[in-house]
């Protein structure tokens, strides 16, 4: 057998083949790791970068191994696309971890290389270093790896380790755009719309933040803000030809997964009857959801709908409530509103009112009802 014979790749070819309990072998994750380090001390780079990933007690994982065979699966998780459960039992080890990482990436490999960079940027295993961070980016960002060109540009965006530059922000950004890194694309669009390492171009930044907004692959935080800023495009034709529905459509698709920006936005759209029927209720819902956030916008929107009744029934309690709380968190129109309102209530009430907005601002806004 090749593998006892001290054949590397063949040991890590075993041990990658006792990660699942798919195939000829059972699952044994102790066994896997122990034939990955066989080869991982034989200088074998992607057995090293495994068990730098295995001691940082990461899930390099993607769903696409569960849909695959055996033998595929095998090959898939050696390419260095997964690691599924290897951590599992195994302590967490920051300094064994940069160890491995340190050994695969002085041989050239560029996964372990952004590790490396990432650890020194977050001072994991060793003592923070934004510019040992910036050489090991550059090196893996140079062999075309997406996320370390995304973080080198972070790296100029923030003057850590290197001067700021925003030309060298967009380069960086741009190589990992053009791969489909969902958040340098949605970078790459805001450095378009603001014209930052770039003349201002508002067509361009729309095609970026579509590309980000459009992705379907892994959690992509990135993707409901890239949503708002299309609705944002449509809703002021900056970019593309104002189109009130192609806005609410994608302020929707934002607000539905919680971005607070959105929502007031599709709030808005209601209210005004932009692109979608008009309906105040519907309007207030989603500015209820924006305030439960924080959103100073949606607490004067709130503060309005009540004292004028509009898609709610009226309440100068909860109006003074909400215009309360918004002229606390720094809205000058909402301080003036409530003053205003405090014409048309008596002093109980007013009383009331301002204990309720203690207790909406102590339960970070959840409970802000009557």
């Amino acid at each position: 057998m090749a593998a006892e014979q001290g054949h590397a790749q063949a040991q890590y070819f075993l041990g990658q083949s006792y990660v699942y309990d798919a195939g000829p072998l059972p699952q044994d994750h102790a066994e896997a790791i122990r034939w990955i380090r066989m080869a991982a001390e034989q200088g074998h780079a992607e057995a090293q970068y495994t068990l730098g990933v295995v001691y940082s007690n990461e899930e390099d994982v993607s769903d696409v191994g569960e849909t695959l065979s055996w033998m595929d699966r095998v090959l898939w998780i050696a390419s260095g696309y997964g690691y599924t459960g290897l951590s599992e039992g195994v302590p967490e080890d920051s300094e064994e971890a940069m160890h491995w990482f340190r050994m695969a990436a002085e041989q050239g490999h560029e996964t372990a290389q952004y590790h490396l960079g990432a650890m020194y940027a977050n001072g994991e295993g060793v003592p923070e270093d934004d510019t040992e961070a910036v050489r090991w980016f550059r090196m893996a960002a140079e062999q075309g790896h997406e996320t370390a060109q995304y973080h080198l540009g972070a790296m100029y965006a923030n003057g850590e380790g290197v001067p700021r530059n925003d030309a060298e922000v967009v380069r960086w950004f741009r190589m990992a755009a053009e791969q489909g890194h969902a958040l340098a694309q949605f970078n790459l669009g805001v450095a378009y719309a603001n014209g930052r390492g770039v003349p201002e171009d508002k067509a361009e930044a729309v095609h970026w933040f579509r590309m980000a907004a459009e992705v379907r692959l892994g959690s992509a935080a990135e993707r409901p803000a890239a949503q708002f800023n299309l609705g944002v495009a449509y809703a002021n034709g900056e970019g593309v030809p104002e189109d009130k529905a192609e806005a609410a459509r994608w302020f929707r698709m934002a607000a539905e997964q919680e971005h607070a920006d959105a929502q007031v936005g599709l709030g808005t759209a209601y209210l005004q009857g932009d692109g979608v029927p008009e309906d105040p209720a519907e309007a207030v819902g989603w500015f209820q959801r924006a305030a439960e956030q924080g959103h100073v916008r949606a607490h004067v929107n709130l503060g309005f709908a009540y004292w004028l009744g509009r898609g709610v029934l009226k309440d100068l309690v909860l109006a003074h409530m909400w215009l309360n709380i918004a002229g606390a968190n720094g809205a000058e129109v909402a301080r003036e509103a409530r003053d205003n309102l405090e014409r048309e209530m008596v002093r109980s009430d007013i009383s009331r009112a301002i204990d309720l907005a203690r207790i909406c601002m102590a339960s970070s806004y959840q409970e802000c009802r009557l």
